[in-house]
């Protein structure tokens, strides 16, 4: 299987989400029809920070990654932040989520970005093997606080 990272387009909107919900329901988190279109509006709108590249094969998409430049105050500067990775059922196994990542390695040294962060659950062993071959782990704990 050839597998080529290319940008988010416009045209790629239902393989996308596609992708995406896969990735909501993987996370146990249930899309709605204005969440879909904030972030589908937030892809493509040169006024918000986030993008995304996706993995095609053969015109299907297999693979998705949005991510964005995050603001470090203690380095006065941008580094990446990686929101979402997803790689579909059908080619898990394939190096599509390496190919993601390290495209996004090149994208953040073309930004200036010194780091690419992110976030998963503690249980996501399988996701968490190809991190742990590919960057390293922090010694960050994540909290979420509920507004009150």
């Amino acid at each position: 299987m050839s597998v080529k990272i290319i940008a988010l387009h416009p045209d790629h909107y239902n393989q996308w989400l596609e992708l995406y919900s896969g990735y909501a329901e993987y996370y146990q988190m249930a899309l709605t029809k204005t969440g879909i279109a904030q972030t589908w509006a937030w892809l493509h709108s040169d006024g918000s920070p986030v993008t995304g590249i996706v993995a095609q094969s053969d015109k299907q998409l297999v693979g998705l990654a949005h991510f964005r430049a995050m603001p470090s105050p203690l380095r006065g500067a941008d580094i990446g932040f990686l929101d979402d990775l997803f790689v579909a059922k059908t080619a898990r196994g394939m190096h599509v989520g390496e190919k993601l990542l390290n495209r996004l390695a090149v994208i953040a040294s073309e930004n200036d970005w010194p780091v690419v962060r992110w976030i998963t659950r503690d249980n996501n062993y399988h996701a968490r093997g190809l991190y742990d071959r590919l960057a390293t782990k922090a010694d960050w704990n994540t909290y979420e606080m509920v507004p009150k």
